[in-house]
């Protein structure tokens, strides 16, 4: 049995993003993300105003009229979320925590599917596989993902970047519109990402919180590192408070500018943000880039 207040989380994501899903994101997830090509589907008499180059010669040289062949796109998509569940998820001064953010992503990108009839599966990570979901349709099935991403139980606390996109690789052999969706607090994952990138389409969802970036104004105290688990002493005065933020600034914006050099584009959502509102940001972009 869950606990009440993961039911009741699960159910607000599950009713929010599926609302969100029939209103306002409604046609957006389709008209970006197309399918993986066209197929035949029937030759028909040329009527006015079709298209010359659509004319199948040998067919209307045999039958003495004009023929077109008609094609119609392959829609279903296979759409894969990656999602971190280091244990750095666990924080957030906002009333949100990363993972609940993460949670909400999810959803609303996988009720997007859904309503398009994709598949959805999800790896979820952290420096190991932690679990793989095939891809599935049906929204009983988007119910599943949202509340394994509340209730797992995660067995290592750290963050493996790298081995999440192999792992990707490997047990999806068909091209995937991937969604990595982490703080991304990890290194050296940069050529396999750049490799996978080349046979999959991975949009990078980067997680933050205010707190990422400030440290309080307390004097003295002792913070602990959510993934490794060490504790350290810090003196908080407004030097070493400016060199922090100066210092994870930084580190946020290398995080940003390594996906887009690796062509891959960055959807940033805070904890303090709409995660609907910066998904629906980043559909309408891409909608005025095929333009």
């Amino acid at each position: 049995m869950l606990p009440p207040e993961i039911v009741k989380k699960i159910k607000k994501i599950h009713i929010k993003s599926s609302r969100l899903v029939n209103t306002m994101m409604a046609g957006q997830y389709k008209s970006v993300f197309r399918g993986s090509g066209i197929e035949f589907e029937e030759v028909r008499e040329y009527s006015p105003g079709d298209e010359v180059k659509s004319i199948d010669w040998k067919v209307s040289a045999r039958l003495g009229r004009p023929f077109i062949k008609r094609y119609r796109e392959e829609r279903e998509l296979v759409v894969i979320l990656l999602i971190d569940m280091s244990a750095s998820g666990n924080f957030g001064t906002t009333e949100n925590l990363k993972r609940e953010i993460a949670a909400e992503t999810a959803a609303i990108i996988a009720f997007n599917a859904i309503k398009n009839n994709d598949k959805i599966g999800a790896i979820l990570f952290t420096d190991i596989v932690e679990k793989y979901i095939p891809p599935k349709k049906g929204s009983s099935h988007v119910w599943r993902v949202i509340k394994e991403i509340f209730t797992f139980k995660p067995e290592h606390t750290g963050t493996d970047i790298q081995n999440a996109v192999l792992y990707l690789g490997r047990v999806c052999r068909k091209k995937t519109v991937s969604f990595l969706i982490s703080d991304f607090l990890d290194q050296g994952y940069e050529k396999q990402l750049r490799m996978i990138s080349k046979k999959h389409e991975l949009i990078g969802v980067i997680l933050s919180d205010p707190g990422d970036f400030h440290l309080p104004e307390a004097g003295i105290f002792y913070a602990r590192d959510f993934e490794t688990g060490k504790l350290i002493e810090i003196d908080a005065d407004e030097k070493t408070r400016q060199q922090y933020n100066a210092l994870k600034t930084k580190e946020y914006r290398e995080s940003v500018e390594l996906l887009s050099s690796s062509e891959i584009d960055p959807v940033e959502i805070s904890t303090s943000d709409s995660a609907a509102d910066a998904l629906t940001k980043y559909f309408r972009y891409r909608e005025k880039r095929k333009r």
